[in-house]
């Protein structure tokens, strides 16, 4: 009685609207500060200066503004409870989902005469004993049993891309109430959610990538049981309070029981039953070691970043970072995030700049984190083998105090929800037919990378392009694996597809294409000239293989400079070869940075071609 107001750190917007309105349902003015209400920030804080507010919702991102943090300073001075919500995030475990979380422990023993409550319903014991090292010595950890009564597990093994589609089409049409199906990607939301609409289901796609007021929209149309069922990405998880969510089903697996259990424990939290179903999918364990790794720093990413920052006189952009390391933008994002936790440095209104703080590289600690998401993944791989109870595997897995069979999972009971072990040849064919029918749009680059001799500002040189496949794409699987093996021609559906995507194409050309050029190829020669040459037949339009390659290519890795420099001094246009006075179709086995087809459909344009139209087997994500 009579302490200040409490201050919540909450990680997603999502979880920052329901509180607020929770809060209000109990009689407390409460207010928010995150990406989604930048207007309304004065007017928050205002209030809170004021006394007006009992509870203030902050997400861990406001934590690294040094402007922020001032203005909240006398807040912190004052404050009678300071509130971490999935307080699993400040532990290692999350160090790469919301790495602002780790400035809680700093910040907390700057505060420690203020209580301090962790709340998480998804920790094992690791985790915990992790959470109140950094929260401090006098932490009190308690934990309760995790069995849900309500919640009914299931495996669905064995099915294929497309029989996993028609499985959640045919299940959410048998299934009570609505629900959340989980993808692994941001391109499978859009996929799965447009095919189970053409199916007449009622369903939205969500992702990171929405705006806020539509992940708002989709999120309320969800809880009032406007939708049966959001595909989405595990940026709906944490804090989405549905309390009569019917089922979540999972195409593809998380990488950890931790993070699986996070998400099917959305159901069944105020209802008798609700069906957490995981369909495993051949692309899990790839996907898996892909984010075990993305986001560890590497030694020599980190000495290249503090190298530049040190040297410079300003701060500087990211652009202008990878610029002058070579270090690609994902890698560098995402290590700059782990170097600003530390304190090494740090993001002003001008861009990145050193502290002066030097970074030690925690060998051990990264070493460590490696092991666990390995250990983690193996848990996973045994729970979708089904090698006993469902609920059991996850207490143990979680550390749960009273594990036990549930006696209700498909392991204990041999059954299956509907449609069972595999769905109707009828549903295959119809995700068959909707997924090899859709475009698969390749926009141009824009504008070239900095620092690069002789070119800068706007790109002139591809039009828009189209891919046969994206990703993961269920209805082509056999393209993505073409493309990814030997040498050699194309099966006849391949290409019959990519003559398919051409006619459906074709209504959007300003002009006919008058000749196809076939990208050089160290890898795949053959498979790129037999396609241009089996077009050029169907099509009756002449094959110029005008376009030559000498040296190595640049790395996978490289920065977006490093690269374009690479492809400026490898590749060339036979002069001796006359141009066409027409636009071509540029072929190529697959498209990933872009940067290989821009460069080449550039020197082209500058070689005389009018118009040059991308065309690949596979986009890569």
């Amino acid at each position: 009685m009579g302490r200040g107001p409490t201050l919540v750190v909450s990680p997603l917007l999502a979880l920052m609207r329901d509180q607020v309105v929770a809060a209000g349902a109990s009689g407390l003015l409460a207010g928010s500060i995150n990406s989604s209400n930048f207007d309304e920030w004065d007017q928050v804080l205002h209030r809170i200066e004021h006394d007006e507010l009992d509870v203030l919702l902050v997400s861990p991102e406001r934590l690294a503004n040094p402007r922020f943090m001032e203005r909240i300073g006398p807040l912190l001075g004052r404050a009678g409870l300071i509130v971490i919500d999935e307080a699993h995030c400040i532990s290692d475990w999350g160090f790469d989902f919301r790495p602002d979380y780790q400035r809680l422990s700093r910040l907390l023993t700057e505060s420690a005469d203020i209580p301090v409550l962790a709340t998480t319903a998804t920790a094992n014991a690791r985790v915990s004993d992790d959470v109140s090292v950094q929260l401090g010595t006098e932490t009190l950890v308690l934990r309760g049993s995790l069995a849900r009564t309500s919640l009914r597990l299931s495996v669905v093994a064995g099915l294929g891309p497309l029989e996993r589609f028609a499985w959640v089409d045919e299940a959410i049409g048998q299934i009570e109430g609505s629900g959340i199906v989980y993808v692994p990607t941001v391109a499978d939301t859009t996929r799965l959610a447009s095919f189970l609409a053409s199916q007449g289901h009622a369903v939205a796609a969500y992702s990171g990538q929405l705006e806020p007021e539509r992940r708002a929209v989709v999120e309320d149309d969800l809880r009032h049981n406007r939708l049966k069922a959001v595909v989405a990405t595990s940026a709906l998880g944490m804090g989405y309070d549905k309390p009569d969510l019917g089922f979540c089903i999972h195409v593809g697996s998380p990488d950890s029981p931790v993070a699986y259990y996070q998400q099917v424990g959305r159901a069944g939290r105020a209802i008798d039953h609700a069906e957490a179903i995981l369909l495993p999918a051949e692309t899990d364990e790839r996907l898996w070691e892909y984010f075990a790794t993305a986001s560890i720093p590497v030694p020599a990413t980190i000495d290249a970043i503090m190298a530049v920052l040190t040297e410079g006189e300003r701060p500087m952009s990211a652009p202008a970072l990878e610029a002058s390391t070579g270090v690609r933008r994902g890698r560098l994002d995402a290590t700059l995030k782990v170097m600003a936790v530390d304190g090494s440095v740090e993001l002003g209104a001008e861009g990145w700049m050193a502290t002066g703080v030097p970074y030690v590289f925690d060998e051990e600690k990264w070493s460590s984190i490696t092991a666990v998401r390995a250990a983690e993944a193996a848990l996973m791989r045994s729970y979708a083998r089904g090698d006993g109870c469902l609920m059991e595997f996850l207490q143990v897995a979680l550390d749960d105090p009273d594990p036990g069979p549930c006696g209700s999972c498909s392991v204990c009971t041999g059954e299956l929800p509907p449609p069972g072990r595999s769905p109707s040849q009828g549903s295959v064919l119809a995700a068959a037919e909707f997924l090899r029918g859709q475009d698969v749009i390749i926009e141009p680059r824009k504008m070239w990378p900095s620092k690069i001799d002789g070119l800068r500002g706007r790109i002139v040189g591809a039009d828009e392009g189209r891919a046969l496949s994206f990703a993961d794409d269920p209805g082509w699987s056999v393209a993505a694996r073409s493309t990814a093996g030997p040498d050699k021609a194309l099966p006849d559906e391949v290409v019959d597809g990519v003559v398919q995507v051409l006619a459906r194409w074709r209504s959007r050309w300003a002009e006919r294409p008058v000749a196809i050029v076939p990208m050089p190829s160290d890898r795949h020669h053959t498979l790129i000239l037999d396609l241009a040459d089996r077009l050029g037949a169907i099509g009756r339009l002449p094959v110029l293989d005008i376009l030559g390659s000498s040296g190595e290519a640049p790395g996978r890795d490289a920065s977006s400079r490093d690269r374009v420099t690479g492809l400026l001094a490898r590749l060339s246009v036979d002069s001796s070869a006359p141009v066409p006075d027409g636009p071509v179709l540029l072929v190529d086995d697959s498209y990933r940075s872009g940067w290989t087809m821009t460069v080449a459909a550039s020197l082209l344009r500058a070689a005389g071609v009018p118009a040059v139209l991308p065309l690949v087997v596979h986009q890569l994500p």
